[in-house]
């Protein structure tokens, strides 16, 4: 599954799980979509294999090129965040808000770099099926 058109959200964390869990779903059936896309002895004449595999493999490069885009987006976006907070934050060092905020937005910066290795898990696990 393609990124959603209209822009991905970067700033609620469960959002963002949330959308890559939708566009996991191609990797989490992969089984079931190479079940039904390679075709059974009794069904080989009547279907093109190499066609149905190919278009198979395109979806999921897709895939895997969506995700990895918009991952890599929104640790661009909160990076961007957390050094204008790092800059506020050596203006005022007594300012506890902008510290609660810096530490609240490099903890969520350190979830959004794991995803990397989430998905590198991930798609490493489809291209062995």
């Amino acid at each position: 599954m393609a990124a959603p058109s209209g822009g991905v959200n970067c700033e609620e964390f469960a959002e963002f799980q949330e959308l890559l869990k939708v566009m996991r779903t191609i990797d989490d059936r992969i089984v079931h979509e190479l079940n039904t896309t390679v075709p059974t002895a009794s069904f080989a004449g009547k279907i093109d294999a190499s066609q149905t595999c190919k278009q198979l493999y395109e979806s999921l490069m897709a895939a895997h090129a969506s995700r990895d885009r918009v991952i890599k987006n929104c640790i661009a976006q909160t990076s961007s965040v957390v050094r204008h907070l790092r800059e506020e934050r050596e203006k005022n060092l007594d300012d506890l808000t902008l510290l609660k905020q810096l530490r609240k937005e490099q903890t969520k910066l350190k979830w959004m770099q794991s995803e990397l290795n989430v998905e590198e898990v991930v798609n490493d696990r489809s291209w062995k099926v």
